[in-house]
Formats: C-alpha cells, structure tokens, sequence
C-alpha cells in the first residue's frame, strides 16, 4: 500500500524562498529547458498543469485562476502542489499550491531584483493590493534596505489597507498615483491589468522595475517605451517567447533578453545608465525548488 503524503504547511521565509531558488540556479539548473506550462480554459477561468523535476524530486503544481473569486471573497488563485521523490516517484507530500505561489512568486523578483537594483534602492513603488503585493513587500524587505512605499491600486481601501500594514512594519508608506514611478527605486507590478499601469518614460534610470501580473502574449503591465529603454531579464527566454505580453506586444527580441541562470552567474551585463527591467511568468521549476526546501524542514509535516 502506498503511503500517503505528508501534509505540509507552507513556512519557510522569504528569505529561505530566494536562498533555496538561488541554489538551483548555482547548482547549474537551465531554465530554458523547463517544461511549458498547460492552460485549460474552463467555466470559472483557467486550470494550469506545470511539472518539474531534477535527480531528487519531481513534482507537479495544479492551479486554478478563478477570475470571480475575490468578488466572492475567496482566492483569484486556488491549487495544490504534490512533491514526488525523484528516483522512485514516490508521493511524499501535498503542499497548499495558492500558498506556494504567494511565497516563490515573490522570491523570484527579489532574487532577480537583489541583483538588478541599484545598492541604495529604498523606495518602493508597488502596484496591487492583492496577496501578491503583501508577498513581494515581504520579500524584498528580506533583501533591500526599504525604507519607503508607495502603494497604487485601483480602490482606495484595499491601498490604504497595504500601505497601513507597510506602516506597521516601520516603513514610511502611503498611498499614491501611477506618476509615482518618478521617485521610485524599485517598481513592482502585480496587478491583474492588462494594459500598462504607467507611463515608462516616467521611470528614472536608476529603476530597476518588475512586473509579474501575467503570463499570456496578449496582456501586459508596462509600456513599450520603458522595455525600449531597459536592459531585459526573465527567468527564460523560451517562456518568455510564449507568454510575455509586455515584451512581445513592445517588439522585444529574444536575443535583447538575459536569463535568471545569465543574472545569477555573472555573465549578463547589469547596466547602470538606464532602467533594468524584469519579467516574470512563473516556471514549474521555482514551485519545485521551494517545495522541496519546504520538505527538508520535516518540523513543518502535520
């Protein structure tokens, strides 16, 4: 009889997120070899099907975009995370995939920003309100000295709401416009819009600017005019080409394009004259590595 798998509670840190992503990076992992992500459009949205594995573990993550949801008050993004052990295929244990997300998500922007932002970055300007935005506050608190956030969202309640618990953590945070991209040092997108939140021209050229909202073609956070001016980084340049908007609706060719494995090992260049701009779709690869670092905590089994 097989054992069923350990139930898990998602507990590690930001930090332990961006450490254990670093590590598969360092250890040699290619993002470009990654599998695609499956979509499925069904009645309450879409169900994405994303599989991974390396010599450990292997692993699959299904998840549902519930568009809906938060006008029922529940979750835009629902799902669960089965970790297998790799050479046997063994289920060893069952992760809360929503959870999952809000945690890699996150680390992955900070692991791409820690290197991409400017030493002395300290203002942030955050777009969204959704549990993304509290993911990636947390997160990059974990790697950058922050000390002031703006937040821009579409209602006032929910920006006052996150700009409030900003306040709590000891930052100077207040609620602002998109123009607030002018002072900014970092800028995160993670919204569900599909149209450029601002105007890239605003954006200074010591910004380094993410945006992590969607992953179709047709959809996009940013304006052609800041990816004309910025260094380009994704996690790869493969799922980039199938599901960035914000880089195939500019006209961003794949070969302007520097990978997080490029990022992480010194060997694409990291400009200081002009915005840095990342983007991110999400890979099968990062729920892996941090689910896996979440089961070598064995405290965390219920």
């Amino acid at each position: 009889m097989t054992t069923p798998p350990a139930l898990l509670d998602v507990t590690l840190t930001p930090a332990e997120a961006v450490a254990a992503l670093e590590r598969v990076l360092l250890d040699g992992l290619d993002p470009e070899t990654g599998p695609a992500r499956t979509g499925l459009p069904v009645p309450a949205g879409e169900l994405l099907l994303m599989p991974a594995a390396d010599r450990r573990y292997a692993g699959v993550k299904i998840a549902g975009v519930a568009r809906d949801n938060p006008a029922r008050g529940l979750p835009r993004i629902t799902g669960s995370y089965l970790l297998l052990d790799g050479p046997t295929l063994r289920p060893l244990a069952l992760l809360d995939g929503a959870a999952l997300t809000a945690l890699r998500t996150p680390a992955v922007t900070a692991l791409a920003l820690d290197r991409l932002a400017d030493p002395a970055a300290a203002h942030l300007v955050l777009f969204g309100t959704g549990p993304q935005a509290y993911g990636h506050l947390a997160a990059l608190r974990a790697i950058r000295p922050l000390t002031a956030v703006t937040v821009v969202g579409r209602r006032a309640a929910p920006a006052e709401e996150l700009a409030a618990h900003a306040r709590g953590l000891g930052l100077d945070a207040r609620t602002g416009s998109p123009e607030d991209v002018r002072r900014a040092d970092l800028v995160v997108c993670c919204t569900t819009a599909r149209t450029p939140l601002f105007d890239g021209r605003l954006v200074p050229d010591h910004a380094a600017v993410a945006a992590v909202g969607s992953h179709e073609p047709d959809a996009r956070e940013v304006d052609g005019e800041l990816v004309r001016r910025s260094a380009l980084y994704v996690e790869a340049r493969a799922a980039a080409r199938r599901e960035a908007g914000d880089l195939l609706l500019a006209g961003a060719g794949e070969g302007s394009l520097a990978n997080l494995s490029e990022l992480m090992t010194g060997r694409a260049v990291v400009p200081q004259n002009r915005p840095r701009f990342f983007k991110s779709v999400g890979m099968a690869w990062q729920d892996l590595a941090v689910a896996a670092a979440q089961y070598e905590q064995p405290a965390t089994a219920t």
